[in-house]
């Protein structure tokens, strides 16, 4: 899988940048944690700061366009981000790692 961004945009009120991208791949498109992992790597980033919203594959093609939020540290995340967004990103909140502490 090849990522090439297209373009960033620096949000310092937020304490992250705004990344759209695109990816070409060669079987069906690749999971939102993949995409995560792969431009956490290109980005030299840790993958808990890094948040995938969207993935737009067009049928029949292998090329992917996304758009994806990237935190200068885990907490901005948590403080900004939707639960749901850090659901679907496997991010672990406050509240799943003391539960995860107490089993």
């Amino acid at each position: 899988m090849d990522v090439d961004i297209i373009e960033e945009t620096e949000n310092p009120m937020l304490h992250r940048t705004d990344i759209r991208f695109e990816m070409t791949h060669e079987d069906a498109t690749p999971s939102r944690l993949s995409v995560r992992d792969s431009l956490a790597a290109k980005l030299n980033k840790d993958a808990e700061e890094v948040v995938v919203h969207k993935l737009d594959t067009k049928f029949g093609m292998r090329k992917t366009v996304g758009y994806a939020k990237v935190y200068d540290d885990p907490e901005a995340a948590l403080d900004v981000e939707q639960e749901h967004m850090l659901e679907r990103n496997k991010i672990a909140t406050d509240g799943e790692e003391t539960a995860a502490e107490e089993a």
